[in-house]
């Protein structure tokens, strides 16, 4: 697919309740992730919960992928395969939802912190999730994607964290992955412009050390050259005039947080 899909005021709106289930099921995945949980359980959980309310995983069979989440431990930057492991204090652990909703997709990823985290990657979360706000701030009309990517590269830098290169947000619509690609860095006012109707995710994968990233014998685990840890929090979002408009939500998963 190698052109835009604008998509009307109605497509907009079905987009957001994909994206609303996907903030609701990273909600409940919420209420039960701690140490001792078994990733794949929480994939499990998932599953049932996007099922119950009429939606259907869009990573399960996508490409392959055989789970309904992607969930990545530490070093693993993105795509990694829940399993029997069980999450420890000081692990963080990237959850990547998707849903198919009324024919639409709804795209959203959050990092946890498991029990007590180190420092760094107390900050690595912190700089993260303030990176997709940088980011998210510059997708209006008329700015391009490659001020959304210098947003996002300028911040994760001046902090000594690695900006991930192979992997970028994209469109989104009747497809998970849609034109336009949208990286995590770039120059100013480089790139496609950002027009009324575009619905995009933004998604940085920051790397506590060098951005580099190896690719699993798997065919899908992304993780660090360096074995440091990574970060990963993701929003689908409507380009408007003046202020994005953010179709998921971290809502669920901070307050579920803030009572934990």
């Amino acid at each position: 697919m190698s052109k835009i899909i604008y998509k009307s005021a109605e497509e907009i709106e079905l987009i957001r309740e994909s994206a609303q289930l996907v903030a609701k099921t990273h909600g409940e995945v919420a209420k039960v992730i701690g140490p001792g949980v078994r990733t794949i359980d929480l994939d499990k959980l998932a599953e049932t919960y996007i099922r119950d309310n009429g939606g259907v995983p869009a990573f399960l069979n996508y490409g392959g992928f055989p789970y309904s989440l992607c969930i990545s431990l530490n070093d693993q930057v993105v795509h990694g395969f829940p399993g029997k492991y069980e999450l420890k204090d000081g692990d963080i652990v990237s959850v990547d939802c998707g849903v198919i909703l009324n024919k639409y997709y709804g795209d959203s990823a959050f990092t946890f912190a498991i029990g007590e985290v180190s420092e760094q990657a107390k900050t690595l979360l912190r700089v993260t999730r303030e990176c997709l706000d940088k980011g998210i701030e510059k997708a209006v009309v008329g700015m391009r994607v490659g001020d959304i990517a210098y947003a996002v590269q300028e911040h994760a830098e001046k902090h000594g964290f690695g900006v991930v290169r192979e992997l970028v947000g994209h469109g989104v619509g009747t497809r998970l992955h849609e034109k336009p690609e949208v990286p995590n860095y770039g120059k100013r006012g480089a790139g496609v412009k950002l027009e009324e109707g575009m619905v995009i995710a933004i998604e940085p994968m920051i790397n506590a050390g060098r951005a580099g990233v190896k690719f699993w014998d798997d065919g899908w685990t992304v993780s660090t050259v360096d074995g440091k840890p990574s970060a990963h929090f993701e929003h689908t979002v409507a380009i408007r005039k003046g202020k994005a408009d953010i179709l998921s939500s971290f809502d669920y998963v901070d307050n579920v947080l803030k009572e934990k």
